[in-house]
């Protein structure tokens, strides 16, 4: 085929609305993925590749604030009954999954079914899903099945459950035990998108590594931990860009520039990960990347010095955007541990002794450069059931957590300048951490804070964070510093951080106790009210007053977008939307 026949083809296809294979978009991530099974596993990295590749029910409104949900893969948005009990959706037809052996090596349509097998995943007690807090307890039938999957270790995928059916080949019907407002919000989040039973069963423990998915990408080239790269999907179908809109101006040109055009926009996107901040932000500054999400601490006096963007960037055309999540960091203890863990008195006032003796605020100010502020309760300011409240436990004061050891025989027995546990044995506390820089100064000032209380702290334990993770799932570490993301505009998102069927999942304290999983039960099924509030706000005292956590910051990211880089907005709970980002050729050549 000749060059100038290849170049009229091009021109052709993308002036019929398909993507453009120059248009390329490069970013970086600072920790790596672990696979592709967007039920399994619960970090950001994952939850983009997947939004990306697999298609939800559902899905945010790109620019609506406050936030809007619409349909995705739905025909509308659910039909409700029994007072929010049964929600009714109909698949749009003619969306495939890409072709793949599975099917024969062609393209298979979507169908209800596979919502239906995709749902039952998640309740899938092998398969240790981190979401299996969204629909565990809540689907009617379902929890037979669960019960009968632990004991032998099989779950009947052919077996029905009546909660989740396909009405016919379009059609599904979630039945709930109890009333759930927030379940079109469930419908949104990548854990519950569509994987094709055939492909799962095909690849059985290598699924996660072979992603099949109806999006408007497809995984092209796979490095792991260091590269990843997503092709537009040639077979996806016409998908065009609507909005409700928002006030910020900016918007209006995102939707204007977006009007009418088929999705998704660019042909390539290429995610780099790098572990480290500095060569992150030297190949934003060297226009290797598209945008940087979001400014590493350490950089953003050089990017944004007295608040304000750097004259070179602005002379460059970049511009500014808040990084829109609810981003809660905390320190998390391990409750099943001997030394740091456990409910009773003593092993509570050593926990709380340990809040009282960090430093947040130097944190804020030395390691993260003000892109944070001091957070008290574990649900972010803006989510529903949010209540502004400061606790004591929470302050920054010495004297009082040494007063508090003391009080409970955690005294320094040999004269060494740390203490002992109550019974004369070693008290030494090891923080697991990440091989970065940043991670490595914050352990510093945890090492310094603790000394100057008298308790010894270790830092043995470094892991990459998805590795971390699944050692803290198994109680195999005593504390790590960690954050936690929403993944909907409810406080109930935080709260069953700390729900004991949340163990093996994302409550990485291993935190258990019989009245707030009561309170939990009920609040699940209950509608955003002062009542619902009221039973969180007396959730939220309860983590103070035993202290799995020390919640530490609320961040407040800063990102930065080249002038090439056209349509990017951050949603406050939806991953990054590649579908939606445009590049202006012209303007990138002109640099």
């Amino acid at each position: 085929m000749s060059r100038f026949l290849l170049v009229v083809l091009l021109l052709a296809a993308t002036a019929a609305g398909a993507a453009d294979p120059r248009k390329v978009i490069r970013t970086a991530y600072p920790s790596a993925e672990r696979g592709f099974d967007c039920a399994v596993e619960s970090d950001e990295f994952t939850g983009t590749l997947c939004d990306s590749i697999f298609e939800t029910l559902l899905q945010y409104d790109y620019l609506a604030r406050p936030v809007k949900v619409q349909p995705r893969t739905a025909a509308g948005l659910p039909e409700v009954a029994d007072g929010g009990r049964t929600y009714t959706l109909h698949v749009k037809p003619g969306i495939y999954f890409t072709p793949d052996p599975a099917f024969g090596g062609k393209p298979r349509e979507l169908v209800a079914a596979d919502y239906v097998y995709s749902l039952k995943r998640i309740l899938d007690p092998k398969l240790m899903a981190q979401w299996s807090f969204l629909l565990e307890g809540r689907i009617e039938g379902a929890d037979a099945i669960v019960a009968d999957a632990k004991k032998t270790g099989r779950f009947d995928y052919d077996r029905p459950i009546e909660g989740l059916r396909a009405l016919d080949r379009y059609t599904l019907r979630i039945r709930l035990k109890e009333p759930d407002y927030k379940l079109p919000y469930i419908l949104t989040m990548p854990a519950t998108a569509a994987v094709a039973r055939e492909v799962a069963e095909r690849y059985g423990p290598g699924f996660a590594e072979h992603p099949v998915g109806t999006g408007p990408y497809k995984l092209a080239q796979w490095v792991r931990s260091q590269r990843i790269v997503l092709e537009a999907n040639p077979g996806y179908r016409d998908d065009e860009f609507s909005s409700a809109g928002g006030d910020d101006p900016r918007d209006a040109a995102i939707a204007a520039h977006l009007e009418g055009k088929r999705l998704p926009l660019a042909g390539r996107v290429e995610i780099y990960v790098i572990n480290e901040d500095q060569p992150r932000w030297l190949a934003f500054l060297g226009r290797e990347h598209d945008y940087i999400r979001p400014v590493p601490a350490e950089f953003i006096d050089k990017a944004m010095p007295g608040g304000k963007l750097a004259p070179n960037l602005a002379r460059e055309g970049v511009e500014v955007r808040p990084d829109e999540v609810a981003w809660i960091t905390y320190t998390t203890f391990n409750m099943d541990d001997p030394t740091v863990g456990g409910y009773t008195p003593e092993k509570i006032a050593l926990r709380r002794a340990i809040c009282l003796g960090y430093p947040i605020q130097e944190e804020i100010a030395t390691i993260y450069q003000y892109q944070a502020v001091k957070a008290d309760s574990p649900i972010a300011p803006g989510m529903a059931g949010y209540v502004d409240e400061k606790s004591p436990t929470l302050e920054y004061d010495p004297a009082r957590a040494k007063a508090l050891l003391d009080m409970y025989g955690y005294v320094d027995r040999d004269g060494d300048g740390f203490r002992e546990m109550p019974d004369g044995s070693p008290l030494v506390i090891d923080q697991a951490s990440v091989p970065k820089q940043r991670d490595r100064e914050r352990n510093r000032l945890w090492s310094r804070a603790m000394a100057d209380i008298g308790i010894r702290m270790t830092f043995d334990k470094v892991e990459q964070l998805p590795d971390l993770r699944k050692q803290a799932q198994l109680g195999k570490v005593q504390s790590m510093t960690y954050g936690w993301i929403a993944d909907y505009p409810d406080g109930e998102n935080f709260l069953q951080l700390f729900w004991s069927k949340s163990i093996g999942g994302a409550n990485y304290a291993l935190f258990r106790d019989a009245e707030y999983d009561r309170l939990y039960e009920r609040v699940k099924s209950m509608p955003d009210s002062p009542a619902r509030t009221e039973i969180y706000r007396q959730m939220v005292h309860m983590i103070w007053v035993y202290a799995p956590w020390r919640v530490n910051s609320l961040m407040r990211g800063t990102i930065l977008i080249h002038p090439w880089l056209l349509g990017y907005k951050k949603h406050p709970f939806a991953h990054e939307q590649f579908r939606y980002l445009d590049i202006d050729l012209d303007r990138k050549a002109r640099g």
